[in-house]
């Protein structure tokens, strides 16, 4: 199974954050939402990554985190990713499944080549890789990773990650990681691999997306920053010989008191935006504003009326 780039004017495609962490991190509860989701008419379903949660963290949460509050309190509990999404692709036959997004670097490309593959098949191609470089320096101590270099170790994984999917005998040899010529039988559902999209919100995290990925997962941020990032990946992808408009871009949204974004309600109007610069993907995360399960059900049902 191949995917393809939504065009330019494309009517816009709503997803949704499955329920992982915070009031809403109950695994058993994610069945029953990703199937409620797929009903009232998400078009996909997506999971984020939280390794750990030091009390003196040496980093800032980069969304607004303060000397007294580091990162949201939501984040002390966290759901496994991988466990989540393939709850959902057990229950749903439409939606497609994304990360948004794992922190690439900390992890060995084998072990997650398995577990991908695994959950493209289970979804039977459905599934959108997303990794970004995270941005808490403990998660890259805490699983025996260097913080320096990250950004060519994510090079390296999306190497490794290729020759995985598509080498027939699989092998790579990187600054990070040798993988001996082996056979690797298990192959993904898309052809040659899932789409890979990548976060991030400098200028060469841009440039990596127009040299190498399918698309970006981009953040709520004021209009001219998400056009002058874009343009950043756009210049990189006609440098590097491909067709920009192949690119993806899956705007997150974020509602969360204290921010430009509040409330749930407040998220409609960002869609209007979103539409006037021609993204066709948007991401709700309801986690900040959802009491629970079934009142982030609700949310989500105001937001596909509205």
């Amino acid at each position: 199974m191949t995917t393809t780039p939504r065009p330019a004017g494309a009517p816009l495609q709503l997803g949704l954050a499955l329920p992982q962490y915070g009031a809403l991190a109950d695994p058993a509860a994610v069945g029953r939402f990703a199937t409620a989701a797929e009903d009232l008419g998400f078009t996909s379903l997506w999971v984020g990554d939280r390794i750990l949660t030091p009390l003196e963290p040496s980093d800032l949460y980069p969304g607004g985190g303060t000397p007294e509050h580091p990162y949201p309190r939501e984040f002390e509990t966290f759901a496994d990713p991988f466990t989540t999404l393939a709850a959902a692709a057990a229950v749903t036959r439409t939606a497609r499944l994304g990360m948004s997004a794992l922190t690439g670097p900390v992890y060995s490309p084998v072990l997650l080549a398995r577990a991908l593959t695994s959950l493209d098949l289970a979804s039977s191609g459905r599934l959108d890789v997303g990794f970004g470089l995270g941005w808490l320096r403990e998660e890259y101590f805490a699983t025996g990773v260097p913080w320096e270099g990250r950004g060519q170790r994510l090079e390296d994984l999306l190497d490794a990650l290729d020759a995985l999917w598509t080498g027939d005998p699989a092998e790579h040899t990187g600054p990070q990681w040798r993988i001996a010529p082996s056979t690797v039988g298990l192959r993904p559902a898309q052809d040659p691999r899932p789409p890979v999209l990548l976060g991030g919100f400098s200028p060469p995290a841009l440039a990596r997306v127009g040299r190498r990925a399918d698309g970006w997962l981009a953040g709520w941020m004021p209009e001219q920053y998400l056009t002058g990032l874009w343009s950043v990946a756009i210049e990189a992808a006609a440098k590097a010989g491909r067709d920009p408009g192949t690119l993806r871009r899956v705007l997150r949204i974020n509602p969360r008191p204290g921010t430009a974004v509040e409330t749930a309600a407040d998220v409609l109007p960002c869609l209007d935006v979103a539409r006037e610069l021609g993204i066709t993907e948007v991401l709700v995360d309801l986690h900040y504003v959802a009491k629970d399960v079934d009142h982030a059900l609700e949310l989500a049902g105001e937001l596909i009326a509205g």
